[in-house]
């Protein structure tokens, strides 16, 4: 890989800025140039968040992917993979968490969520990779633990092996969340 940008998008509270430590982390693990950029919504939990994630074999210059230059999407929600859409690159990947989180217009009743969001990205993407990562996660043993499954799903499109994936987790969560999150990598590497 000479290098790759990755948007990591959800809504607050999912812990995608969590999952972005853990991919850059690894980057600098592996002697790639990463930068990070996060941008959060009207709100820290509930409200849009995008991370990011410009890794290189040379030096990374600026942290923002620009629209069609995202070689990966990684949604935690399916409504921020239809919002972020415009940002994948012709023959890039999306992995799309098919839980649905409604915006506040939409729990006030002054907007509807988008019908058929999944067919839509299918239809306008050619590879989507989506799963219930939430019950995966529930599985695992916490809800909080979306992040790390998805991350698992994406493993399989960069070049780090395993072992590597499972030492920045041991670094970079806090002790009592390590196991948990090894078993949610391995079950979304396996999804």
């Amino acid at each position: 890989m000479k290098k790759a940008n990755i948007l990591i998008v959800g809504v607050g509270g999912q812990g995608t800025l969590l999952a972005s430590v853990l991919l850059g982390n690894l980057a600098l693990m592996n002697g790639y140039d990463v930068k990070l950029s996060e941008v959060h919504g009207m709100a820290q939990r509930g409200g849009s968040v995008v991370t990011h994630v410009k890794i290189s074999e040379g030096t990374v210059n600026s942290p923002l992917i620009e629209e069609g230059d995202a070689d990966i999407i990684i949604a935690f929600e399916e409504l921020e993979a239809y919002r972020w859409l415009p940002y994948l690159k012709k023959g890039g990947t999306m992995y799309v968490n098919t839980q649905q989180i409604l915006p506040m217009p939409v729990i006030l009743g002054q907007a509807k969520y988008p019908a058929d969001i999944m067919k839509t990205l299918k239809e306008k993407t050619g590879d989507v990779k989506a799963f219930d990562a939430l019950s995966i996660a529930e599985e695992c043993g916490s809800v909080k633990a979306v992040n790390v499954v998805l991350l698992g799903a994406a493993s399989k499109d960069l070049p780090f092996d395993e072992d590597a994936w499972i030492k920045v987790i041991e670094e970079n969560v806090k002790p009592k969340f390590v196991e948990l999150n090894k078993k949610a990598f391995e079950m979304g590497r396996n999804a």
